[in-house]
């Protein structure tokens, strides 16, 4: 009979043992550091955004860890830069899945993400882009299904278009208009089809479509041709850098269309190179510093780095880690599929840029509004005209 006691007693402190090293073990992997990845273009072209993205990102992961982070873990970042490249964002993909990340955050561009996305897919690891509007970054082209593990916070090109078309028409009065893209551009090509697409429909007329190749900067054959058909808006859907050197060579040849452009004009460069000739030329963004919604956040990143955001990139990467946060508490995991499915149905989110519902038939937000902005050269600045809200 004392054996038997002394059996059970061992028994129990055994299993009391046992119990004690599952609470610990539940208590370190509670406490264990949760990655999240961040594919950015922090050097090149585009990284003026990137690194005012990386900023934002990093002054919200301080606020959310101080809040408990993602199901009581701290949030870790893993940030490697693309350098703007699409072989260079497919290998950064491929790190970041080694590194076991549970979703990552960007590329900022259509090109890029479209490549990253298969191998994320493969890897099931959910993929928010930030900036990327092409409408194939969430849907496969070739089969138009839904890529189940990519997701965007920002608005799709098809939207940018008709709103560029719509201020043109509406706004300016335009009847006629011209447009130049770059025709090795994804993004080029696309937005000017929207564009001319809702321009045309609306009762305008296109008289000139212009295409030049990437690291082009001699535009005036074009321009030329431009110049005789006389367009009340000249749209540029292309980055600062090419839009800059475009406006002066129109303005050079006596072209007085108001300017037009997208998203991809929203950096200071676009002054400093255009100067004069950039003046009073309107352009479609996802943000504006003005905008009542994003005032904190402004704030908060001026105090943080003593600069300017530079936007729309930091917006869209704060509401883009929301998005994980949020989706990881519905789901109460972190297991790809699981985020992936709970990233689908998202609904009313609080993001940085407002309030947020995922469209789970194409991933995209519903009703992301457009903002139109107006380059001021005199005050060095993009001036916020009007906002617009989904048809």
């Amino acid at each position: 009979m004392k054996m038997r006691v002394e059996k059970m007693k061992k028994s129990i402190v055994f299993c009391v043992a046992v119990a004690m090293m599952f609470l610990l073990a539940g208590t370190v992997f509670a406490a264990e550091a949760i990655k999240i990845g961040h594919t950015v273009s922090l050097t090149g072209g585009a990284s003026m955004w990137g690194q005012s993205e990386a900023n934002a990102l990093d002054m919200l992961v301080e606020k959310l860890n101080a809040e408990g982070g993602i199901l009581g873990s701290p949030i870790v970042i893993v940030r490697y830069d693309n350098r703007n490249d699409a072989i260079e964002s497919v290998n950064v993909a491929r790190r970041l899945a080694g590194d076991k990340v549970i979703a990552v955050i960007g590329p900022a561009q259509s090109g890029n993400s479209i490549a990253t996305a298969p191998v994320l897919e493969r890897a099931e690891i959910p993929m928010i882009v930030t900036t990327a509007t092409n409408p194939y970054v969430t849907v496969d082209q070739k089969t138009e299904k839904v890529r189940p593990y990519a997701f965007r916070p920002c608005f799709i090109d098809p939207f940018q278009g008709t709103v560029a078309a719509r201020f043109a028409v509406d706004r300016l009065s335009a009847k006629k208009a011209a447009i130049l893209y770059d025709v090795g551009s994804d993004y080029g090509q696309w937005l000017s089809k929207y564009f001319e697409d809702a321009f045309v429909a609306r009762g305008g007329e296109v008289v000139a479509k212009e295409a030049f190749r990437s690291e082009e900067l001699d535009y005036r054959a074009q321009l030329g041709k431009i110049k005789e058909l006389a367009p009340d808006v000249f749209f540029i859907p292309t980055s600062q850098k090419e839009a800059a050197l475009a406006a002066r060579q129109a303005r050079d040849l006596g072209i007085t269309a108001v300017l037009l452009g997208t998203d991809n004009w929203g950096s200071p460069d676009l002054i400093d190179l255009g100067g004069d000739s950039v003046d009073g030329a309107y352009f479609v963004n996802l943000a504006d510093l003005d905008d009542p919604d994003i005032q904190s956040f402004v704030a908060e990143y001026r105090e943080a780095f003593g600069a300017e955001p530079v936007l729309p990139n930091p917006i869209m990467a704060q509401d883009a880690l929301i998005m994980i946060v949020e989706a990881a508490k519905a789901a109460d995991s972190v297991e790809g599929p699981k985020l992936a499915e709970a990233l689908a149905n998202l609904k009313d989110v609080k993001v940085t840029s407002g309030v947020l519902t995922v469209d789970p038939t194409d991933h995209n937000p519903l009703n992301k509004p457009a903002v139109i902005q107006k380059v001021d050269v005199a005050k060095k600045a993009f001036v916020f005209v009007e906002k617009y809200q989904g048809e």
